[in-house]
């Protein structure tokens, strides 16, 4: 279970960072992570101690490697396995409620939603 390196996609798997396997390799083809500031290939070797930036849902996850893992674990134990020395986020402060009922959004109601929702606009 454990050894001296790690697949990135196989830890990240195992980890629960991802829920399959083939999602955590994706990710890395499409340059969503980083080990130790690097763009890297689904199958480069992990150390203990190396920094991975992993990019999901428009924020990025900062861990260290503490233990290499190719199986996956329980919840537990695959938090063990990193530090998540990630930044809290900021809040969201929710300041445009529409009334139920009140018909349909004006077009610039629909650019305060989606802005709230974090959602870019496209122009």
């Amino acid at each position: 279970m454990t050894g001296t390196s790690a697949r990135v996609d196989s830890w990240l798997w195992a980890v629960r960072i991802y829920k399959t396997r083939s999602a955590a390799t994706t990710a890395c083809r499409a340059g969503h992570v980083r080990v130790n500031g690097e763009k890297t290939k689904a199958a480069q070797a992990l150390k203990v101690g190396d920094e991975l930036r992993v990019r999901i849902a428009g924020f990025d996850r900062i861990l260290v490697v503490r233990q290499l893992l190719t199986k996956r674990v329980g919840a537990p134990l695959a938090v063990a396995a990193y530090e998540d020395r990630t930044p809290p986020r900021e809040p969201v402060a929710l300041v445009a409620v529409r009334d139920r009922g009140a018909g349909r959004p004006t077009k610039r109601e629909r650019r305060d939603i989606d802005r709230l929702r974090g959602r870019e606009q496209q122009d």
